[in-house]
């Protein structure tokens, strides 16, 4: 009896499993650390290997692009149907900073497999879900008896997402003839839970700051001139608080400017995801909720998240040390960040943040606002053709329901968006206890494998049904 394509994916994958494994564990013996300087030839190395890897999977392009900090990976592979769609797979190859004093089990470069799981700085976040599209696109070929895929397909793989992308939309811009495709496939993501296969539709912005404020020019005496003069302390701890009204909405004017709301099929859609209030809070390290009236905590979480949030990240000023010091400080600051949603303009969520700070600083203080850069939240709608190919794949490797979800986390996945003008699909299998950017980060092999067979099917599914709908 013949084999189904699908059994002919499995077979595949099962056959190739080991030396898949072995490659991958090569590449996370790079320590690409981006944020280190001292690590900027590991992560050129990083580059060179991944290059010469995508070569030899059968890429018949795959070059190296400096740019001003780390190199990006380039690849294409165009396929033998003109008329095939073109699709980019937007990942990076560098990693968080790791150290086995840190907490780590084993040393964090030399990646180890233990209860069935994949141990290594990158094996998760991001290192192991770019690699599964090596594997996967040679099972399409497989199955399928084409020598080329059926979509044109390229890749691109940053070098600094672990630092914030800095360069990212330049080097973008720079290549937007070469980028160009009729969607974007960012795994960078993950899923709800390793029961429960998910599809991202979208990742949230971010906009952060620091608010300095000066009163005196010096530390004075609290007994001699505390009461008669502003405190910068007391300015920047108001500040702070000032924020949110009493429903937890946030009360800047106009940052919900343009919010794009839930639609009724999308909160039918979130609520189907399992989701247990305690255990999520043991998971937080907390003992209760807060937040926004009129929505869940399903809806505020970070995943799926639905609202913008303003946090305090960090608040600072005066004496700090031990014992006490009775002075009126000359200085205190706060670092306050905003996730935003769809619809949302960083740049105008900047405007209004800094007309009302100004307006809730006392007279005498002297306020000073810094705003790092910026990332526009993301979104791809529920009924495009192209998600429905994600989640149909998906369905046919986990061999189970797909549900929809969204990230809390914000990337450079609005850049792709904005500049190639391509709608951005999200394929992720990573699971929350995958420990990103923490001690002891894995990969669940299972999951990793189920990636590698998604991306088998999900080629020959955008040819064959967003190619030709109507």
């Amino acid at each position: 009896m013949s084999q189904t394509p699908d059994s002919v994916v499995r077979t595949y994958i099962q056959q190739h499993r080991d030396a898949f494994l072995d490659d991958l564990a090569e590449w996370l013996r790079i320590p690409s650390v981006s944020a280190q300087p001292d690590h900027a030839p590991d992560v050129r190395r990083s580059a060179d290997w991944l290059a010469a890897e995508l070569k030899e999977t059968g890429f018949p392009t795959a070059e190296v692009w400096q740019t001003p900090g780390a190199p990006a990976v380039f690849a294409e592979w165009p396929s033998d149907d003109a008329q095939a769609p073109t699709v980019l797979v937007y990942g990076h190859h560098d990693v968080q900073p790791a150290a086995r004093e840190d907490g780590w089990d084993s040393d964090p470069f030399e990646p180890v497999v233990r209860e069935n799981r994949l141990y290594a700085r990158g094996a998760a976040d991001d290192k192991g879900q770019v690699f599964f599209h090596t594997l996967g696109v040679r099972a399409h070929l497989a199955a399928t008896g084409r020598t080329t895929p059926a979509v044109h397909l390229k890749l691109l793989i940053e070098g600094e997402e672990e630092s914030g992308s800095p360069h990212f939309r330049a080097l973008v811009e720079q290549h937007a003839e070469r980028l160009a495709a009729d969607a974007v496939i960012v795994s960078d993501t993950g899923m709800w839970s390793e029961d429960t296969p998910t599809v991202c539709t979208g990742v949230r912005g971010l906009a952060e700051c620091e608010i300095r404020l000066r009163g005196p020019d010096q530390d004075i005496h609290s007994g001699s001139f505390g009461g008669a003069v502003p405190n910068p302390a007391t300015a920047a701890a108001r500040l702070v608080d000032a924020p949110h009204d009493e429903h937890a909405r946030v009360a800047i004017p106009g940052f919900y400017d343009g919010v794009v709301e839930l639609t009724d099929r999308e909160r039918a859609l979130f609520a189907e995801l399992p989701f247990d209030e305690s255990q999520w809070l043991r998971a937080a390290k907390s003992y209760a909720t807060q937040g926004e009236a009129g929505s869940t905590t399903l809806e505020r979480q970070p995943k799926p998240p639905t609202r913008p949030t303003a946090e305090v990240n960090g608040i600072g000023g005066g004496y700090q040390g031990p014992g006490s010091k009775t002075i009126v400080p000359s200085s205190a600051s706060g670092k306050p960040s905003f996730r935003l949603v769809a619809g949302q303009d960083p740049d105008h969520v900047e405007k209004a943040v800094r007309a009302w700070a100004e307006q809730q600083v006392p007279a005498g203080i002297r306020c000073e606002i810094t705003f790092s850069g910026a990332t526009r939240p993301c979104l791809t709608p529920l009924d495009h053709p192209a998600l429905q190919s994600v989640a149909r794949a998906m369905g046919r490797a986990f061999e189970k329901p797909v549900r929809f979800t969204r990230e809390g986390g914000s990337g450079p996945a609005a850049d792709l968006q904005d500049v190639l003008g391509a709608p951005v699909l999200f394929l992720g299998i990573s699971v929350p206890s995958g420990g990103w950017h923490a001690p002891n980060e894995k990969v669940e092999l299972d999951l990793l494998l189920k990636g590698v067979e998604t991306t088998a099917y999900l080629w020959g599914d955008l040819a064959e049904n967003w190619c030709h709908a109507p």
